[in-house]
């Protein structure tokens, strides 16, 4: 595996992708209107619409370039259901402290969403599970340095 891989499921893939397309579509011609109008105005030495639609562009450039080059590099997380231990690709049920059990995906890092319950493998939870099986017992550290208790509870 090349350093510079990222790991992404086929959703993930498929957002990029459908992002990429709004880019160079949709986004960029939006600009260009923009560019256009602005241009029509006069003088673009002391113009702020042509100065915010030029960096308008190079963001949308930049992020193309971006989504680009990941999908160049993806590598696609698939799922085996054969194997019953916690890896990239795996929903998860997991008993934090004394919280109530909750489910999770494990993710690449690029796809990592606390918020929809999606765990990077690259986190410091995401690390202690890897590897685990359902009823391992296993402890991480937080980036606050916290120490965390994690039950796994299941395995899909």
């Amino acid at each position: 595996m090349e350093n510079n891989s990222h790991k992404l499921t086929q959703k993930g893939i498929d957002k990029l992708k459908g992002e990429l397309e709004r880019l160079k579509t949709v986004e960029r011609d939006r600009v260009l209107e923009a560019l256009r109008e602005a241009r029509s105005q006069g003088d673009l030495s002391e113009n702020a619409d042509y100065d915010t639609a030029r960096s308008d562009q190079a963001r949308i450039e930049t992020r193309i370039k971006e989504i680009e080059n990941i999908l160049k590099h993806a590598e696609l997380i698939t799922d085996d259901r054969t194997n019953n231990r916690v890896s990239i690709g795996k929903t998860v049920t997991l008993k934090i402290n004394d919280q109530k059990p909750e489910d999770y995906n494990i993710v690449g890092s690029l796809e990592a969403d606390p918020f929809d319950k999606k765990i990077s493998n690259e986190s410091p939870i995401g690390k202690a599970v890897i590897g685990g099986k359902k009823g391992d017992k296993v402890r991480a550290k937080t980036a606050a340095n916290k120490e965390t208790e994690i039950e796994i509870l299941n395995v899909k």
